[in-house]
């Protein structure tokens, strides 16, 4: 089966090359191509590391306040609690592969819901979930987190997060959009 992802409003596409089920929980492995100008904004993650190695192009990995910029053959890994970011800012395309150490079933769901959801027209032009609890909920199984004064959302969120369950929405999104 196809375990390639692809997000119409922000032009990039995830491969699942290794799942929490393949592994055993001990690695979750994507292959991420990136169209310029795309990326993901600063947070963190409590519960695992994310390792950035770059394939082709060049990707922009900041790890706390500094920036790497990733060439074929480098790579970059944010250890759990540190602030991160990626993007792509050269111009042309870029393809990278993301490690996720443990394993992460919640960000394996999320990719697969978010992007579902940018192909059926049920995102905003920043590629954020219409739905605000949908939102939520995906902000939350896939463990990030915001740094410094950002952080004051996270409550609201969280809160939200639990109204989705509570709601069904939660299960009716992984009916719909999760497919391995």
């Amino acid at each position: 089966m196809e375990r390639k992802i692809y997000n119409p409003i922000q032009r990039d596409s995830v491969t699942f090359l290794q799942t929490a089920a393949d592994t055993h929980g001990e690695y979750t492995l994507v292959e991420v191509e990136l169209a310029d100008g795309g990326g993901v904004g600063l947070h963190y993650h409590k519960t695992y590391s994310e390792k950035f190695d770059c394939l082709e192009g060049e990707v922009q990995v900041q790890l706390d306040k500094v920036i790497h910029t990733l060439q074929p053959g480098q790579s970059a890994t944010a250890a759990p609690m540190i602030n991160h970011l990626f993007r792509n800012r050269s111009g042309k395309p870029c393809k990278f592969k993301v490690e996720i150490r443990p394993a992460s079933r919640g960000f394996e769901q999320s990719l697969q819901i978010a992007y579902g959801l940018a192909n059926d027209g049920l995102c905003k032009s920043n590629g954020f979930p219409k739905d605000g609890l949908a939102l939520a909920w995906l902000f939350s199984i896939s463990e990030s987190n915001l740094p410094g004064w950002r952080s004051i959302f996270e409550f609201i969120l969280r809160r939200q997060a639990k109204k989705a369950i509570q709601k069904g929405t939660d299960r009716r999104l992984v009916e719909k959009y999760v497919k391995f």
